[in-house]
């Protein structure tokens, strides 16, 4: 998950892992999932029904995404303000955040330019 950055989902995980002459079935992939999101090693993105190593080791913290339309690359913000503004928003309506990923769909630079 961390040599390409780009979301895979357990199966897909699957079919690596089987590739590289291992056998796994999915409720142990779906294990080391929730292992691996427990400890923020790892985000899943909710609109691609996928996964993605997280770029910032620092363990659990709100996570940005921009999610391009086109090629489906995905990259990392880590923008702490963004994170405060949604839990000052939520605890001034009465709301307890327990996990926070915001998911923003566009177009990368690569994208942009084949599509112009």
């Amino acid at each position: 998950m961390w040599a390409s950055h780009e979301p895979v989902g357990a199966y897909g995980l699957l079919d690596r892992l089987a590739d590289e002459g291992i056998k796994a079935v999915p409720p142990t992939v779906y294990r080391a999932l929730d292992f691996l999101l427990e400890y923020g090693l790892v985000h899943r993105l909710e609109r691609l029904q996928a996964y993605v190593g997280c770029s910032h080791s620092h363990g659990p913290h709100a996570a940005q995404f921009l999610i391009c339309t086109g090629c489906g690359r995905v990259a990392e913000l880590d923008d702490p303000a963004i994170g405060a503004a949604l839990q000052k928003g939520a605890a001034d309506r009465g709301f307890t955040v327990s996990r926070q990923t915001v998911e923003v769909e566009g177009r990368c630079p690569d994208c942009q330019t084949a599509f112009a």
